[in-house]
């Protein structure tokens, strides 16, 4: 039976991971820097703290990692300001999901001062109870830190609890920690999608399928 619901942000609410695939690239490219084979994979699953240690590493670079995430929120910062789009279905699950009287929080690896402005432009904001980040956590989504500090918030134990993702290593982190999983597609993730599958309690293709979700739920 569902008691909460923790929602994944990019890739499964907002049509945004085409901007994650090159955000390395690009501030490296705004410091002159070529960026190596595999950076953006290399980053996948890494907190935005983890992500400029691991540039401020591979690359050699004269700068606090405070600059470095400052200078990676400024080159999408734009981007979620002015053009990121809900995904096809999202702002009416998550209006169905309120409707029934249930607290949603969000579990987010981008940074609270670039994500909230997105949530705020498409007037999605209020449906969520809380937002947590995977930089004051201090954990990228390869550990269950975030998921369990969104569970502790909501009051729920974690097999009461509905972990909504599209990324393949997050589904994997939440499910080992004994939440249920709802996988959603996104193309970003399409060389992974049959594990995504295999392993989520609930796949959906789009989140137009909010009836599969809501039944299963209630089981």
């Amino acid at each position: 039976m569902i008691k909460g619901t923790i929602f994944d942000l990019d890739g499964t609410l907002l049509d945004s991971m085409s901007i994650w695939d090159k955000a390395g690239e690009m501030f490296l490219h705004n410091l002159g820097i070529k960026a190596g084979p595999g950076l953006s994979k290399a980053m996948s699953c890494m907190s935005m703290t983890e992500g400029a240690e691991f540039l401020k590493d591979r690359c050699g670079l004269n700068m606090v990692v405070d600059a470095i995430i400052a200078g990676i929120n400024l080159t999408i910062e734009d981007f979620y300001i002015y053009q990121v789009q809900l995904k096809r279905g999202a702002e009416q699950f998550l209006k169905e999901m309120q409707k029934g009287g249930f607290k949603i929080v969000a579990a987010t690896a981008c940074d609270r001062q670039v994500i909230e402005k997105a949530l705020v432009r498409l007037r999605v904001i209020n449906y969520f109870d809380k937002i947590f980040t995977c930089t004051e956590i201090g954990a990228g989504k390869d550990k269950p830190d975030i998921f369990f500090a969104a569970a502790e918030h909501l009051g729920t134990l974690p097999e009461n609890t509905w972990v909504i993702e599209d990324a393949l290593f997050a589904i994997q982190t939440a499910k080992e920690a004994g939440f249920r999983t709802a996988g959603i597609f996104d193309a970003s993730n399409i060389e992974h999608i049959n594990e995504i599958k295999r392993i989520s309690d609930i796949y959906m293709e789009t989140l137009d399928d909010m009836n599969v979700f809501l039944r299963k739920a209630f089981q």
